[in-house]
């Protein structure tokens, strides 16, 4: 039985955090300039080394598979989701304020503006929904043969 790969995606950094980063991973090196040159320089490639291996350490992943969704350390088998949705602009927001359910399972990257709901009707389990940030939200809904178009005004998925 093989469990084929339908969609990956990586939630990479904004170019800003990536920047931020760096300067924050060579600002170590301020403290061995006045030691001298060489420790700076060295402390210098190893801080910006260290805070960029951090960001790509923590970058989650989503992955959809024939019986799989994962994201990020989560995974699902596909049996057990209900409806999937997308959301961008006011639809988005809503699902991250008024509509947001916090016992909800959630991979929100706030620099990626749309977000997938995936209901989870797992009798056994007392999340009923997943919360995650997708840059291609049509893909992912495809890859999970979900038939929803994204939604651009305010839904909760506790409406539908």
């Amino acid at each position: 039985m093989s469990d084929s790969v339908r969609y990956v995606e990586k939630l990479w950094p904004a170019w800003w955090i990536w920047l931020s980063g760096v300067i924050i991973g060579g600002s170590f090196s301020t403290i061995f300039f006045p030691i001298g040159v060489t420790y700076g320089i060295i402390a210098l490639v190893i801080g910006m080394a260290v805070c960029a291996a951090a960001l790509v350490a923590i970058t989650p992943r989503i992955e959809v598979t024939d019986h799989w969704l994962k994201v990020g350390r989560a995974q699902v088998e596909r049996e057990y989701l209900g409806h999937v949705v997308a959301h961008r602009g006011g639809a988005a927001r809503e699902q991250l304020g008024p509509g947001f359910d916090a016992r909800s399972y959630q991979c929100i990257r706030g620099w990626i503006n749309p977000v997938i709901t995936a209901e989870i009707t797992d009798a056994r389990d007392s999340t009923p929904y997943w919360l995650f940030s997708s840059r291609h939200p049509e893909k992912v809904l495809e890859a999970l043969d979900s038939r929803e178009p994204v939604q651009t005004s305010g839904v909760s998925i506790s409406e539908d």
